[in-house]
């Protein structure tokens, strides 16, 4: 979630990528005369359409494998996984309702097979989770709960009955690391799951623990842990630089993957590194067999806004037109408006940022923040507008050159004061200036009291970091708390959840 909310935020966005990949399975050899759990050719290669994305086709397989292996029982499993991508890309609430049924089915099936595969728990501890994160899609927060608190039962009884099962390490590993970061608005959620107990430390061990299995083994998911593992370094670690190494150094092909191609440009775009994740959506694969994955236009023209190349319109638009869903469209909207204010057509922003008010819905944070700065009717200031686009692309020296043509006095109102104090600081930071960074994040600290904006809560998180970061670990963790005690209008779940993570990092 950032415990869950990495369920709405971390996950929806960013942290779809790690779940909809986090509930593999192993090839296993069970010995049977009844219904088994074997990850046969046949298997394996169902499995990997699904993974691929070619969806249509993995159902062909699946069927096939049921006829020529009927009492292999992994099939319910991949078979889960369809359903799952369908939904989850799509954000198809009839589609959610017409194939809730399978859930149970599945479970079911699985159930009459053999209670000595380290399979029989596993398989149903992941078919809970996946319809765990679909329910959280449509804000099904209670019934999500429930089904994360019956999967981590499950888990942990096949943890004790089969100590040496690498799996299970593998997805209590990312259970372990995100519990601590659950907001609080969701901290019911966590006493329905009972006691989970962890540490981002603890649940980055046992991903390590897997990835050293794999290293000296024919391990088919290793792909899928490097995935996790990355994810969890990026947005639970603070480690962007080490994700960035983890996943561009791992054997997914974004040339034949659509999932790759996401998971590889996600990362990079919030490790700072635009122009590779810019050439990795290059490379995406298209076709009739794949299914479509509209947001990798989305990214295409976040890569070409955060460059200023007024080129990002097409891809906002082509992502417009494809995406199914309501998630992120508001803020495709904010991004539209953006561009054309950037490059000087203030008509066209405000028919862009009217579109923002009415389309889409607010489930998730980027969507809430991009409707709340609509209905706040304020034209942001162009030159701070650039500054934030060249840094959030990881043009740091560019957006320093573009601020240091500015200072205070240019700044007739105090909220645009504020705001070139945290972006001079952001650039400061990452450019390695931190006494500079700190003494501007503490100017906007000073101002917390005249503005509701996300800017000192996110000031307080950053010098928590740089302490961090330099090892002193007191004034972390006291900024990491003054973080919590900041309570935004605008991205208060994500902010927080990183404050958490900080904590739980430096116990």
């Amino acid at each position: 979630m950032q415990g869950l909310t990495h369920l709405t935020s971390f996950f929806v966005r960013n942290f779809f990528s790690i779940f909809s990949l986090l509930f593999l399975l192993l090839p296993f050899t069970g010995k049977s005369n009844a219904a088994y759990f074997k990850y046969s050719l046949k298997a394996k290669d169902a499995y990997q359409l699904v993974i691929n994305l070619r969806l249509n086709e993995a159902e062909i397989a699946l069927t096939n494998l049921k006829i020529s292996e009927p009492d292999n029982l992994i099939v319910y499993h991949i078979e889960d996984y369809v359903d799952f991508f369908k939904i989850f890309i799509t954000e198809d609430k009839a589609l959610f309702k017409q194939l809730e049924k399978n859930k149970n089915r599945r479970l079911r099936k699985i159930r009459s097979g053999d209670k000595n595969s380290p399979y029989y728990l596993y398989s149903q501890a992941e078919i809970n989770l996946h319809w765990a994160l679909l329910r959280i899609k449509f804000g099904e927060y209670l019934s999500a709960f429930n089904e994360v608190s019956d999967a981590y039962q499950l888990l942990k009884k096949n943890q004790s009955k089969f100590p040496n099962f690498v799996a299970n390490k593998k997805s209590l590993g990312i259970l372990h690391s995100i519990v601590g970061t659950v907001p609080d608005k969701y901290r019911w959620g966590v006493k329905l799951i009972g006691k989970i107990d962890g540490s981002i430390p603890q649940g980055k061990q046992e991903i390590e623990s897997v990835l050293a299995y794999a290293e000296n083994h024919d391990f088919i998911f290793r792909e899928e842990t490097e995935i996790m593992y990355a994810f969890l370094l990026l947005h639970l670690s603070n480690q962007g630089e080490l994700a960035w190494e983890v996943i561009s150094n791992s054997r997914i092909d974004p040339e034949k993957n659509p999932l790759g191609c996401f998971v590889q440009a996600n990362i990079a775009l919030h490790a700072g590194k635009s122009k590779e994740a810019e050439a990795i959506l290059r490379k995406r694969p298209y076709g009739k067999e794949f299914f479509d994955l509209p947001y990798l236009y989305y990214m295409s023209g976040l890569t070409k806004l955060y460059r200023l190349d007024a080129s990002a319109e097409a891809d906002f638009l082509r992502f417009l037109k494809y995406q199914k869903g309501a998630s992120y469209i508001k803020e495709a909207y904010q991004k539209l408006a953006w561009n054309a204010l950037i490059h000087g057509d203030v008509a066209q922003y405000e028919t862009y940022m009217n579109l923002c008010k009415i389309k889409g819905n607010k489930r998730q944070e980027g969507d809430q923040a991009a409707y709340d700065d609509a209905m706040r009717h304020e034209i942001p200031d162009v030159r701070l507008l650039k500054a934030r686009m060249l840094f959030d692309g990881g043009y740091y020296q560019k957006a320093h050159e573009l601020l240091g043509k500015l200072s205070l006095d240019d700044f007739a109102y105090k909220d645009l004061r504020l705001e070139y104090l945290y972006r001079s600081a952001r650039v400061s930071q990452k450019l390695g200036w931190y006494t500079e960074a700190i003494v501007r994040y503490l100017d906007v600290l000073e101002r917390q009291n005249q503005t509701d904006s996300y800017y000192p809560c996110n000031a307080a998180l950053q010098i928590g970091i740089i302490y961090e970061g330099l090892g002193n670990i007191p004034k972390a963790r006291e900024y990491f708390k003054k973080t919590l005690k900041i309570k935004p209008k605008d991205y208060r779940t994500a902010l927080h959840g990183k404050a958490k993570a900080g904590l739980n990092r430096t116990k």
